[in-house]
């Protein structure tokens, strides 16, 4: 008697479907275990970085090839979005300079050590008196001040100012105002922190701090303080913000109006979720009041809530179980589910400041030559 695998039209079927099979198999393993793509080469990044750069930029090389050895050190994908992110910001704090003039740099200095002089109840008199020794290339201070035309040459006035004149040691105590620096304006206690660490690829002759004023510096420490941290936002908009009011702001901000959702208390939605530097236990900040005033609805007592308020600044402040609880709670009055990232809403001061600007104009001002940028390389329109 004949199986039906003796016949000869069910064998033919059967020889397919093991092919067929074995194929799939094929195609599945190859899927699995495709290699990842090789790491892109440094004259791969800096091509595209000159593809990137906009139009009329100078010194397109020396731009590209710095901005390469920033994402190569700090180990950041150099995709197009993440490219177009710091040229973004580069282009609009400083229109890619590494060191920009600044308009009416020299009366913001003089205003600068009035109000220290005032605060410290020293007569501008003195000052001014101090002011017209002979600094150490020669020219009295005072002068170098009234020629002052970017942030480098001031900021080396200050240091020459603390390190040879008594006065400048009393007016500064070793601080120099100068706190933001460099193409992409980034802070410089964030840049000296940085430095503290992670390796800085370059070798520091001086400082820090007048690394900073470089372009290498400048791009370097600006691109790790926008895109060195993990945070789960559905648009570049948000790390925007973050460079400018700080990082984990937009979140922060979110979380504070669920706060504000759960316990009916109006919250300044400004991303600070504790006083920095207070050790005193019974001062608080107004997002810590209103949190602890929700102690009972999310289980949780003071000492829980002002520990994890402290991560506020890390990635694992999400991962909290007061982030979670306070989330659960206003989404559950709401009866809808609440974003996870908002715009800070922080009106921008300082000296260089002279008009009304928010951080969310600030980001909003970055994201529309982000969007220039992914229309060069014609890329990818999400981070």
């Amino acid at each position: 008697m004949k199986t039906n695998s003796g016949h000869p039209q069910l064998a033919r079927h059967r020889l397919w479907s093991v092919a067929l099979s074995l194929a799939l198999l094929a195609g599945c393993t190859s899927t699995v275990y495709q290699p990842e793509p090789a790491p892109s080469r440094p004259a791969d990044i800096r091509a595209q970085v000159l593809r990137l750069l906009p139009p009329g930029t100078g010194d397109r090389n020396g731009w590209a090839a710095d901005i390469q050895v920033a994402f190569s050190a700090l180990e950041i994908s150099p995709s197009v979005a993440n490219l177009c992110a710091a040229l973004a910001v580069a282009e609009q704090e400083s229109g890619l300079v590494a060191d920009p003039a600044v308009a009416g740099l020299p009366a913001i200095a003089w205003r600068e050590i009035e109000r220290r002089a005032e605060q410290l109840g020293i007569p501008m008199l003195a000052v001014r008196l101090a002011l017209k020794l002979p600094s150490p290339d020669g020219r009295a201070y005072a002068e170098r001040l009234d020629r002052v035309r970017t942030e480098r040459e001031l900021s080396l006035i200050f240091e020459d100012f603390i390190d040879m004149v008594p006065m400048g040691k009393q007016l500064f105590a070793g601080f120099n105002p100068v706190r933001t620096a460099g193409a992409m304006q980034v802070s410089i206690a964030f840049a000296e922190q940085h430095a503290r660490e992670r390796t800085y690829p370059y070798p520091v002759t001086e400082s820090i701090r007048r690394e900073v004023f470089t372009r290498r510096g400048g791009m370097y420490f600006g691109i790790a303080h926008l895109l060195d941290y993990p945070a789960n936002y559905d648009s570049p908009l948000y790390r925007f913000a973050d460079f400018n009011a700080g990082r984990y702001a937009s979140r922060n901000a979110a979380f504070q109006k669920a706060v504000g959702t759960a316990s009916g208390i109006r919250l300044a939605l400004d991303g600070d979720l504790v006083i920095h530097g207070n050790t005193d236990p019974n001062r608080i900040g107004s997002t810590e009041r209103a949190t602890r005033a929700i102690g009972k609805s999310i289980d949780m007592d003071d000492r829980a809530i002002r520990r994890a308020l402290e991560q506020g600044d890390t990635a694992d402040f999400e991962r909290s179980r007061l982030y979670t609880r306070v989330f659960d709670l206003a989404e559950k009055l709401e009866g809808r589910s609440l974003p996870r990232a908002i715009m800070p809403q922080i009106a921008l001061s300082g000296p260089k400041i002279s008009r009304k600007l928010t951080t969310e104009w600030f980001a909003r001002r970055v994201d529309t030559r982000y969007r220039r940028c992914l229309a060069r390389g014609e890329g990818p329109s999400d981070q």
